[in-house]
């Protein structure tokens, strides 16, 4: 994984890991059963909480690194929705080995044979990145994986944006970037990059997305859209 020894491209896609490549509720929908019939509330508030607490704890002067953010979540999801704290443990190993999504892999293989370079910018920690993608069998297609954890300030940040222009030596207007974020690709754009939304759950719009930049329901088209527009 890396550019070392080969040269670098002259244009790249840089994509979000959570959500977009790896299935955040996949770790709940393993284990539904322990939690009962509130599964996915549990899932939904997971996840919800996550993000908040990473973006509290950054923007207070409080970092926490992502995996802390992630098990905190967890405990708040789980003591919400009535669930015993017996099964954190087998949930949280889940989460280390999420599911790719099913359009992940022939995505990852389209912007190659497109001759782009492949990111991953991630607000999960290098470890947590290792191994989900490893356990995904998705390591080996990634150029570079980046975690935010160097310069402790999480997406939607300029500064974690910054760490892919600076990694993969391209400026902003070479690089593509793709998320089902909402809020992920308002930072992009706003950043520079050319961004798409895939929106995998067709949800409204936010940040006034629609009509400013390409949606769509998956990797591959967004793939599609970004060869032939950088």
């Amino acid at each position: 994984m890396g550019f070392e020894g080969s040269k670098p491209p002259k244009r790249a896609c840089v994509l979000d890991a959570y959500g977009t490549l790896l299935d955040v509720h996949s770790a709940i929908r393993r284990h539904g059963r322990a939690c009962g019939a509130g599964a996915d509330l549990v899932s939904q508030t997971w996840r919800t909480k996550q993000l908040e607490y990473a973006w509290v704890r950054s923007l207070s002067g409080q970092y926490a690194d992502f995996w802390k953010c992630t098990t905190d979540a967890l405990d708040f999801a789980l003591d919400l929705h009535g669930v015993d704290r017996s099964h954190r443990s087998v949930l949280l190993d889940a989460y280390r080995s999420l599911d790719a999504f099913a359009d992940a892999l022939p995505a990852l293989r389209r912007l190659r044979a497109a001759t782009m370079g492949i990111a991953v910018l991630s607000n999960g920690t290098s470890q947590m990145l290792a191994d989900a993608f490893k356990s995904a069998n998705l390591l080996v297609e990634l150029d570079v994986c980046i975690s935010i954890e160097t310069i402790l300030s999480y997406k939607p940040s300029p500064a974690a944006y910054s760490l892919a222009t600076e990694r993969l030596g391209l400026q902003a207007s070479s690089i593509g970037f793709i998320s089902s974020n909402a809020w992920d690709v308002a930072g992009a754009l706003a950043f520079g990059f050319t961004p798409v939304w895939v929106n995998r759950v067709n949800s409204p719009d936010e940040y006034g997305l629609h009509g400013t930049v390409f949606t769509t329901g998956n990797l591959t088209a967004a793939v599609d859209y970004l060869a032939a527009a950088l």
